[in-house]
């Protein structure tokens, strides 16, 4: 059994000659040339068609991807991946309800606002309230206690 390779056309003095990763965009797939890529410096006005190493779907277009070159030649991209999105590493607000008791829970800092007047909780222990008007009512005592008390 014989296996047969044809080298790459060499490329001429005046052709630009690329070695390394390019990001670009991914255009369209699949076309009956490959999928489609656009890139800085990119030959073409509508993007060139391209090889890939990875299977692409239509939800893929608009993505970026990593793109080597055939013999370094721009007129030859090589679609080597796509570039992954890293998920969200923040962590959401929790809400627990049971019935009795409604908690919400927060890694640092926890507000509740409507117009002009919020309540903020802070990571550090943090009370802050805030608004134009501010009212306190007790049907029993109102105790304020604290290391030091300022009012005004």
């Amino acid at each position: 059994m014989t296996v047969e390779y044809q080298l790459p056309e060499a490329t001429t003095a005046t052709s630009a000659r690329v070695d390394g990763v390019v990001i670009g965009v991914l255009l369209d797939v699949p076309t009956a040339q490959g999928p489609v890529v656009a890139f800085p410096g990119c030959p073409g006005d509508t993007g060139l068609a391209a090889r890939t190493t990875t299977p692409l779907t239509r939800e893929d277009i608009g993505v970026q991807v990593a793109l080597m070159f055939e013999a370094g030649d721009l007129a030859k991209p090589l679609v080597i991946g796509r570039i992954q999105r890293l998920p969200n590493t923040t962590t959401p607000a929790v809400a627990h309800l049971d019935g009795e008791r409604l908690e919400f829970c927060a890694e640092r800092e926890l507000v509740l606002r409507c117009g002009k007047a919020s309540i903020t909780l802070t990571r550090a222990g943090k009370v802050i309230i805030r608004g134009t008007y501010l009212s306190s009512r007790s049907s029993g005592v109102n105790r304020i206690k604290g290391g030091s008390v300022q009012i005004n």
